[in-house]
């Protein structure tokens, strides 16, 4: 999962008048470069409502609320799994958005490594004190948890849901990371039109991939796979690169938003897993350049408010720590104890309030200072420093994420 906090240096174009950020009114901005930005902060913003779809998916899957406002919480966050394929593809957009042009690919790694895996092994750890403290947790074998610890496994059904089951998404952005530096060096040397192309498989690679899924042609469900899951960070690096030079034509953020989430509610029409995908990738695609172009042209965005940028820099913490509260809450509440409503919402704001304070300290006590740490530059004595980079917090990042 990544955050969108980046720094570039283009050339801004005029600014707009616009009031709206959507419809004709958008559109000059759309037709150059966008304006230099520090950051992003509308995508950070969308991050923090991603990672509360999953959230929500996870609190229907435990059986909190019964009758009908079990009900009702199925409709609202049944889909909620979407918001990890909303993660790869942000995920795609940013670390292209961000990516230096002269930038070395070990560098790059090791940019990703301090940016998710000080909080992903710190949520290993405490998964594993679980299993052994806690009862009904089933313990790991050896290569399981090597595999965690490795994030290989989601490349093998038997590994995918152990220890902490949100960091399977983590395992498919280091493919990403590892797949990034020839990507982006494929897209720099395509033009536009090029790009549009690659898009365009990418897309035809998710309507394929969602039909052989649904009709079995594969032994086990492609929905984690690493290698399956790459055409969304694709689209997400394809749609960032258009938007760099000028070139995005997709509508303003109100429209984007109202197809993402005509999508999302679209999801309970196909089968379960990776067919999902097909129903909002479009809605994804179209939502976060949109965002990223309300930003750099300076057009109205609900997203930017600063609380929800400070969730959004916590949602990657808050997507890696909200499921071990979950099922340590099992331990207290029982399996599936489908309670009414009040008792329902009453149980749900203590797991939220308790998963929230976590990922705060572990954003404040973790995440910040190892990436602070890991990425000190070693004195040479000499020479300029470099340009700094903020890292997006992202997944990235569910069932995580992200980035």
């Amino acid at each position: 999962m990544t955050t969108a906090t980046t720094r570039a240096n283009r050339t801004p174009p005029a600014r707009t008048n616009s009031g709206s950020g959507s419809g004709s009114g958008s559109g000059s901005a759309r037709s150059s470069p966008p304006v230099a930005m520090s950051s992003l902060p509308s995508l950070t913003g969308l991050r923090w409502v991603a990672a509360l779809l999953v959230f929500g998916l996870h609190v229907n899957n435990f059986g909190y609320f019964g009758g009908g406002a079990g009900r009702i919480v199925t409709w609202a966050f049944g889909a909620g799994a979407t918001g990890v394929s909303f993660f790869f593809v942000l995920s795609g957009f940013v670390l292209t958005w961000s990516a230096r042009p002269r930038d070395r690919a070990l560098a790059f790694w090791r940019r990703r490594i301090a940016r998710v895996y000080p909080v992903h092994l710190v949520t290993l750890a405490v998964a594993l004190v679980m299993t052994y403290t806690l009862a009904h947790q089933a313990k790991p074998t050896p290569s399981q948890a090597l595999a965690n610890v490795l994030l290989l496994h989601s490349w093998w059904r038997p590994w995918w849901q152990t220890l902490n089951p949100v960091s399977w998404s983590l395992a498919c952005e280091a493919f990403f990371y590892a797949a990034f530096p020839l990507l982006i060096l494929l897209l720099r040397r395509l033009g536009a039109r090029g790009a549009t192309a690659l898009g365009g498989l990418s897309v035809v690679a998710v309507l394929v991939l969602a039909w052989a899924d649904a009709h079995h042609w594969m032994a086990e469900s492609i929905y984690s796979l690493p290698a399956a899951r790459l055409p969304e960070f694709v689209l997400g690096a394809v749609t960032a690169r258009l938007v760099l030079l000028g070139r995005w034509r997709g509508p303003g953020l109100e429209a984007s938003l109202a197809l993402a989430i005509i999508g999302y509610f679209l999801v309970p029409q196909v089968t379960p897993g990776y067919s999902a995908t097909v129903c909002t990738i479009a809605g994804f695609t179209l939502l976060i350049p949109a965002a990223a172009v309300a930003d750099a042209h300076g057009l109205p965005s609900l997203w930017r408010h600063r609380r929800m940028v400070r969730l959004g820099e916590l949602s990657f913490a808050f997507y890696m720590i909200h499921l071990l509260v979950l099922r340590a809450g099992t331990n207290l509440l029982g399996t599936k104890p489908h309670f009414g409503l009040l008792a329902g919402l009453a149980v749900t704001t203590v797991a939220f309030t308790l998963s929230l304070a976590l990922s705060w300290l572990l954003y404040e006590a973790v995440e910040r200072p190892a990436r602070r740490l890991l990425l000190r530059r070693r004195r040479t004595g000499t020479g300029p420093a470099p340009q700094r980079e903020s890292v997006p917090s992202s997944r990235e990042t569910p069932v995580a994420v992200r980035e």
